[in-house]
């Protein structure tokens, strides 16, 4: 957790300091409003503890805050009538992220409201699939390093399916009953 909470404008807002709309609130989350909506019913899911980005927040506490915006979701939909939704997260100032406070956007979504999220990117050219594969092997060796502190797989008995090195070297895909194929 950041102690740079002094000056956090969510700190301020879950303390009290100034007006907020409530819609949801427990002892580790509280969802409220944007002040300046993508469309009638954004509302914010933020941890009450301060955290800046996504890599300070302990993986239970992710957790609830994703099971928390899928409540919502569904509410938010049901009272703005809409059917689509962007769940947005931008974590760190490269990002995007405008506040010092991690926060989920849940932004209800209608044809033509003129706000975009441009997946595939424009500017992006497919990479060689070598390139593709050289990233993937690096995640896979990233998280399985005791040594460099990766980040730990704490719901990995509840996975089916996990990535296994065949005889040939190649990533292969199997399920928790031994079904295989190449990846």
């Amino acid at each position: 957790m950041t102690r740079d909470s002094d000056h956090c404008t969510f700190c301020n807002l879950i303390h009290g300091a100034a007006e907020v709309s409530v819609c949801h609130e427990d002892t580790d989350s509280i969802a409220f409003m944007d002040i300046q909506p993508v469309n009638n019913g954004h509302v914010l899911v933020v941890p009450r503890d301060h955290y800046e980005t996504l890599a300070e927040i302990p993986n239970d506490l992710a957790v609830h805050l994703f099971r928390v915006s899928m409540r919502l979701a569904s509410a938010i939909t049901h009272v703005t009538g809409t059917r689509d939704l962007n769940i947005v997260v931008s974590s760190g100032t490269e990002a995007g992220q405008d506040e010092p406070h991690f926060h989920m956007h849940l932004i209800p979504r209608r044809a033509g409201d003129g706000f975009d999220i441009p997946l595939p990117f424009d500017g992006s050219s497919m990479p060689d699939r070598t390139v593709l594969d050289a990233y993937a092997a690096r995640i896979i060796s990233a998280l399985r390093d005791p040594v460099r502190g990766a980040p730990e797989e704490p719901f990995a008995e509840e996975r089916e399916l996990h990535l296994e090195e065949g005889a040939e070297g190649e990533l292969q895909r199997g399920s928790a009953t031994g079904g295989q194929g190449v990846v």
